[in-house]
């Protein structure tokens, strides 16, 4: 009978303790009594998140037994999804050899898990092989692709006011499937740039549809965001045609009213985007929070005839001297449109000798004006251009809008670059008030990801990718300003990249925890 009896409690035991180890939850990570964020724009709640390998296996008060590799406490800090830059200019910089690279960190210490490349119709070809060299040396971010306008463009057209024929716009369109089948997202345009600029609508909205076709977005730095050309509201007009005649979701790129023949123009262009919504169209944008632009000298300021053909072309007119004086109306026709101030043109450059300088500052120097300025610039190199042309009031009016998410445009030798997302959590919520935590970090992650559609990315929930940031409020900060422009964000105490802790305490790890997206 003692033998039944204990060979009965020993089979109980046996049981009961196989149950209390299938109860125990098992975690790589648990973070604990963090305030969590889940990314949809609600009020946030204490919670426990527990990651297990890639995913988030637990969102909630853990009350069972559990074990966990790594404990991290999580009290007084704010938990939310890493968030998604969706215009970025890293691409160069994705899988770096040498460590994460200049631009991997950037992103890292403002919280960014994800980047979009192929921006402003400059999305590399063919797509999968990028791809497939990301995935075998690995990156550093999560990352996704456009497929490029201006790319296309240049292969098959080259860089000059060149209007497509059917043959060669077939040759376009197929270009643009074969990107859409190898995993890019959507197509991309540079309407500004050359060669989109030569571009007409028509042709745009024929590769718009291609992109349509295989469930993806069109996503735009649209022809005019002041009065260089045909203006913003009117280019406003041909974002929203092309998107309905196409038939696709629409993104405009760093939304903004750019200089003073512009400015106040805000109010307009959110009740055209508002009128679109209402009639079926998916409209969203992005935007940066900063009153200047940066793009390159000579794309901002020289006139579309004078670049016909490139830089070398551009080059060439330059030293035409029957052409000179057209060039120097043009381009100041160009300074009074973007700023109307030479002192607001600001070079950024790795010419020690330009650099930080303005337009007023070099012309005073070398006793020219400020137009011969770029002319002589623009002859040995291509630098970048700080444009202070944007009003607060109008930053403040788009970023209002729940279909305005944040984006970095981040590429070098601008504080955008280093602190897009800090800045809007420390200037826009916490200082101005603007907008709530909630929503910024609604604009710089679901919204994102349901925008860009991308899967599991962008929430705190069970089942969803390990992308996630906990970071102070008070202390995560912008320290990049325009003077020095490449300073690291402050604050960020952990950023976990599919599972993996990519900032641990504060310190940058060295790994390279990031993935390849695709569309579908």
């Amino acid at each position: 009978m003692n033998k039944w009896y204990l060979w009965f409690a020993l089979l109980l035991l046996a049981q009961y303790s196989h149950f209390a180890e299938a109860q125990t939850r098992q975690f790589d990570l648990l973070i604990r009594q963090a305030y969590v964020f889940d990314g949809k724009g609600g009020d946030p709640v204490l919670a426990d998140v527990g990651i297990r390998g890639e995913r988030i296996t637990f969102v909630g008060q853990l009350k069972e037994p559990f074990q966990a590799a790594r404990l991290v406490d999580g009290r007084g800090l704010y938990l939310a999804p890493g968030f998604i830059d969706p215009h970025t200019h890293y691409l160069n910089q994705l899988n770096h050899p040498d460590s994460l690279g200049r631009m991997v960190l950037r992103a890292l210490a403002q919280g960014v898990t994800t980047v979009f490349e192929g921006n402003d119709g400059s999305g590399p070809l063919p797509v999968a092989a990028t791809l497939a060299q990301w995935e075998q040396t690995g990156i550093g971010l999560n990352a996704g692709l456009f497929v490029g306008h201006n790319t296309i463009r240049r292969r098959v057209l080259g860089s000059g006011d060149v209007q497509p024929d059917e043959a060669a716009l077939t040759e376009m369109k197929a270009l643009v499937a074969e990107g859409m089948k190898e995993g890019a997202f959507g197509l991309s345009t540079g309407l500004f740039y050359n060669p989109g600029n030569f571009a007409k609508t028509e042709e745009v909205i024929a590769l718009a549809k291609v992109a349509a076709a295989y469930g993806g977005i069109y996503d735009t730095h649209q022809r005019d965001e002041g009065s260089q050309n045909i203006g913003v509201i009117n280019s406003s007009k041909e974002v929203l045609e092309i998107a309905e005649k196409a038939g696709i979701p629409v993104n405009f790129s760093h939304i903004k009213v750019a200089g003073p023949w512009a400015w106040n123009k805000s109010g307009e262009i959110i009740r055209m985007v508002e009128e679109a919504q209402a009639k079926g169209l998916k409209v969203t944008a992005n935007q940066y929070p900063y009153v200047a632009s940066q793009t390159g000298l000579h794309s901002a300021l020289v006139p579309a005839w004078v670049l016909d053909g490139g830089v070398a072309a551009m080059r060439s007119r330059f030293r035409q001297p029957e052409l000179r004086d057209s060039i120097i109306k043009g381009i100041h026709r160009s300074i009074q449109s973007r700023t109307a101030d030479p002192a607001k043109l600001v070079l950024s450059s790795q010419d020690s000798t330009l650099n930080g300088r303005s337009l007023a500052d070099l012309a005073e120097e070398w006793g020219i004006s400020p137009e011969e300025v770029v002319i002589k610039v623009c002859l040995t190199g291509t630098p970048g251009v700080h444009s202070f042309m944007m009003l607060e009031s109008d930053i403040e009016n788009f970023m209002k809008q729940p279909w305005v998410m944040t984006g970095s445009d981040g590429g070098g030798g601008h504080p955008r670059a280093f602190g897009s997302f800090a800045r809007v959590i420390e200037e826009y919520t916490l200082k101005r008030q603007v907008i709530s935590v909630s929503a910024a970090i609604h604009k710089s992650t679901f919204l994102t990801a349901q925008t860009l559609q991308i899967r599991d990315r962008g929430l705190i929930a069970e089942g969803y990718f390990a992308d996630l940031i906990l970071f102070d409020p008070e202390t995560f900060k912008a320290k990049s300003t325009y003077e020095d422009g490449e300073q690291l964000a402050a604050g960020m105490q952990y950023v976990i990249i599919n599972g993996q802790l990519a900032i641990d305490q504060g310190e940058i790890q060295k790994g390279l925890y990031g993935k390849a997206l695709r569309l579908n």
